[in-house]
């Protein structure tokens, strides 16, 4: 989706530009003898000036460190103690900052009331735009996820209601079981049963948000064993599929895209036909590596039913982890890698 332009990295600079101007121009425009009283108090004109700048930087700097730093670390996680006595702090500096000023440059000095009160309303104002600045912003970039994540999530039932598993994999497995019940094999039933877990996984589980991760193993067991019967020893596959927290929870048919680009791309033509799937967790976390020889020299064609496809999956493992999660995709020595790695709810 292309980015407003109003959201843009130059636009969002050139406002924040615009304000500082405006604000720090507002004595000027709102007391316009402010040149007469400079005349004849200021003792130091120069310093005046690098005292007026030096003043401006401290404002803007104290302005985003309260937002980038200061309101997330503290005020989201509730250390309001802290957070306050930090304020006092930072108040006390500009007090002192300003009582030096007026001793050193303003001749006479001023009363030091009115010093107070006006370097309180300055510290005031910056720390509530600061503060309300952040929390609007981080507002609106929640909404903006929320309504993503929600376009996502709708454009994704779409394609795993039409092509949760490929049409040819469940013709192929069919037809595969036509052959079984011909011969009266005894693997017809246990095929049988992979099937309707698999289809009920399908139709019912993918309604939910969240299922446990078990589940999502368990239907991922079933499809690799459907595909081992169908290629028989045409193709080595080697699964390794260990939980070792039943706990953890995690977004439905997340995974299945990446076994099964590997069948797709990693059978057919090519010697020595090998697939590799390895699923392991660690405190919190998951590892899940899929790999899969390919042909560089033959060009597949593709079915565009087949999957919801790795590109939907980056974008769908962005809006559901964020930061919290690492997909590596390589090709190496005509081997084709995924390696995901993500933190588990």
């Amino acid at each position: 989706m292309k980015e407003e332009w109003y959201h843009q990295k130059w636009a969002v600079v050139a406002r924040h530009i615009l304000a500082w101007l405006l604000f720090f121009s507002l004595p000027y425009l709102l007391h316009p003898t402010t040149d007469a009283w400079e005349r004849d108090h200021i003792k130091d004109k120069m310093a005046w000036t690098i005292y007026q700048y030096y003043t401006d930087i401290i404002l803007i700097g104290f302005f985003y460190v309260n937002a980038w730093v200061f309101i997330p670390r503290m005020v989201y996680k509730k250390k309001f103690a802290k957070y306050a006595l930090l304020m006092l702090v930072v108040f006390s500096l500009m007090i002192a900052s300003r009582l030096f000023f007026n001793r050193f440059l303003v001749d006479p000095p001023s009363d030091i009331r009115p010093t107070i009160l006006i370097t309180f309303f300055i510290f005031f104002l910056v720390l509530c735009a600061s503060t309300a600045f952040q929390m609007i912003e981080d507002k609106m970039r929640m909404e903006r996820q929320a309504s993503a994540k929600e376009n996502e999530n709708l454009k994704t039932e779409l394609s795993l209601l039409r092509s949760q598993v490929s049409p040819h994999f469940m013709f192929n497995v069919l037809n595969n079981m036509v052959a079984l019940a011909r011969k009266k094999s005894d693997v017809l039933e246990p095929s049988l049963i992979k099937l309707s877990s698999l289809m009920r996984y399908m139709l019912y589980e993918t309604d939910e948000d969240k299922v446990p991760l078990q589940k999502e193993i368990e239907y991922l067991q079933s499809y690799i064993d459907l595909q081992q019967q169908r290629f028989g020893k045409n193709v080595a596959i080697g699964v390794s599929l260990q939980a070792t927290d039943s706990t953890h929870e995690i977004e439905p048919m997340l995974l299945i895209p990446f076994v099964e680009n590997a069948f797709k791309h990693g059978t057919g033509l090519i010697a020595d036909a090998c697939i590799d799937i390895r699923l392991y967790t660690r405190p919190g976390r998951l590892f899940f590596e899929v790999r899969n020889k390919f042909n560089p020299i033959s060009c597949e064609i593709k079915d565009k039913t087949s999957g919801i496809g790795l590109t939907n999956v980056k974008r769908r493992l962005n809006l559901l982890y964020g930061d919290d999660y690492v997909l590596n995709i390589s090709r190496k020595d005509d081997w084709f890698i995924v390696s995901l790695q993500l933190n588990l709810h």
